[in-house]
């Protein structure tokens, strides 16, 4: 079964959680690479994610870009 980028991108993100600077650096990453319509989803994802993880906030400034 295929795998889209967005969904591998979430795997990525939820996995490197744990550190808010390489949540920061995957998510840039991910930014470049993904369509424009998977950046709308990943960025309702990302605000619903980082509601329990408020020191992942801080990255969220990559998404106004």
């Amino acid at each position: 079964m295929k795998r889209t980028m967005f969904a591998y991108t979430k795997t990525i993100l939820e996995r490197v959680s744990f550190d808010p600077n390489l949540f920061c650096k995957e998510l840039e990453k991910a930014l470049k690479i993904l369509l424009p319509y998977e950046v709308e989803q990943l960025t309702e994802w990302l605000l619903n994610f980082t509601v329990e993880k408020p020191e992942l906030r801080q990255c969220l400034i990559y998404i106004n870009k």
